[in-house]
Formats: structure tokens, C-alpha cells, sequence
């Protein structure tokens, strides 16, 4: 049985949050799809709101400090991301914005991505159309063509008028499964050499901040 990693991102503000409940959601079913193709999944959960200084002192100094930094190494280095946001304001939330701004622009090509993103309103839910996929798809990632929009009325009895919470996350798990199983496992580099996940041929500062030498 092959392995593969998942790294999930939440940026949810609240503990516990409605955000992180999604991303759970979605991973676990991912994990269950995959298992059903005999791969097994290790799934790495990050709380940007853990990292909230340190992405901030990353913007600031372009360096990243060592806690950001191995959790961009995973991020980056896994076969396969889930990234859920809160909608503020008809989009992503700043924190999740910010966590992108630090990463290398290339450091998420090619890679299956799965999104998620929650709100009081399933008014919001256009916003993964709208603003969430066009920015992994300039970042050369590849989103599965299915995004889970989650209201506060999802989580109850009455959910909304589209198909249910829990077959929009199986839809959308099955489709990052399967694009998982398409592509060979991710190479296991050495996590300390920043050009294996950041790019070659950039400035230190550039490697670490994710930053073109503004």
C-alpha cells in the first residue's frame, strides 16, 4: 500500500470554528476514497491562526521564522492540499490571503488542491468561484473542479437548498482522491534545502519570504 500526505489548511479565528469542522470533514473523507485505492494518507492539519505572528513577521522582514518555515515545508511538500477559509467581506479572510503572499509563486504548481470556505450566509458561496479558485489557478495549482461552500445552515437539521453538506464533501473528496491517484507520489527531500520547495535560483530572502525583493 502506497502513501501519500495531505496537508490541510484552515483559517478559521476561532477555536474551535466552523472552518476547521469543514476541513476535518474533507479530509477524512478524501482519506476514505483513497483508502477504497489501497493508499494509505497522512494528513497534516495547520491552524494559520497558530501562525498568525509569524506570517506577519514574514511580510515584514521577508524571513520566515523556523515555525512557519517547516510548516511551509510540509505544506508544499505534500502530494495534495485542502485549504478552507471563512468568507469575510465576499472573500477569503486576511490571514489566508497573507499565508499565500509568503509562499513562492510557484510552490503549489501542479498541485491538486481541494477548496473549502464557510460562512453565516449561503449567500457567500459564489465566493470560491469568484475569488478562492482564481487564486490557486494563478498559483499554477490545480483545484478539483468541485468547491464545498459551507452556510451555518449546514451544519443543521435544515441545510440549504442545493444538495447536502455531507454529498457536496464526498464529491469533492472523491475528485482530489482521484487526482491524488493519478500522479506518482511526492518526492521525499531533504526539508532543510529551501530550493527544493521554493524554487531555484531566487534570493535567499526570496526562498524563505516568498517575496521579490521589494
Amino acid at each position: 500500500m502506497s502513501t501519500r500526505r495531505i496537508a490541510v489548511l484552515s483559517a478559521g479565528l476561532s477555536n474551535p470554528s466552523s472552518t476547521r469542522m469543514l476541513a476535518d470533514r474533507l479530509a477524512a473523507a478524501t482519506a476514505k476514497h483513497l483508502g477504497e485505492r489501497d493508499i494509505a494518507v497522512e494528513v497534516d492539519v495547520f491552524e494559520l491562526r497558530d501562525y498568525a505572528h509569524d506570517i506577519t513577521n514574514n511580510l515584514l522582514t521577508g524571513f520566515a521564522p523556523p515555525a512557519l518555515e517547516s510548516m511551509i515545508n510540509a505544506v508544499v511538500s505534500a502530494d495534495a492540499v485542502i485549504a478552507v477559509t471563512p468568507i469575510f467581506s465576499t472573500s477569503y479572510s486576511g490571514l489566508f490571503k497573507s499565508f499565500i503572499d509568503v509562499l513562492d509563486p510557484d510552490a503549489l504548481s501542479g498541485k491538486p488542491v481541494l477548496i473549502g470556505a464557510n460562512a453565516g450566509t449561503a449567500r457567500h458561496s459564489l465566493a470560491i468561484d469568484y475569488a478562492i479558485r482564481p487564486l490557486f489557478t494563478y498559483l499554477h495549482a490545480e483545484p478539483v473542479s468541485t468547491g464545498v461552500f459551507a452556510a451555518s445552515s449546514d451544519w443543521g437539521a435544515s441545510g440549504d437548498q442545493v444538495a447536502p453538506l455531507g454529498e457536496r464533501i464526498e464529491r469533492g473528496a472523491r475528485e482530489l482522491a482521484e487526482a491524488i491517484a493519478r500522479r506518482e507520489p511526492a518526492r521525499n527531500e531533504d526539508p532543510f534545502d529551501p530550493a527544493n520547495y521554493l524554487g531555484e535560483g531566487r534570493s535567499f530572502g526570496h526562498l524563505l519570504g516568498g517575496l521579490a525583493g521589494e
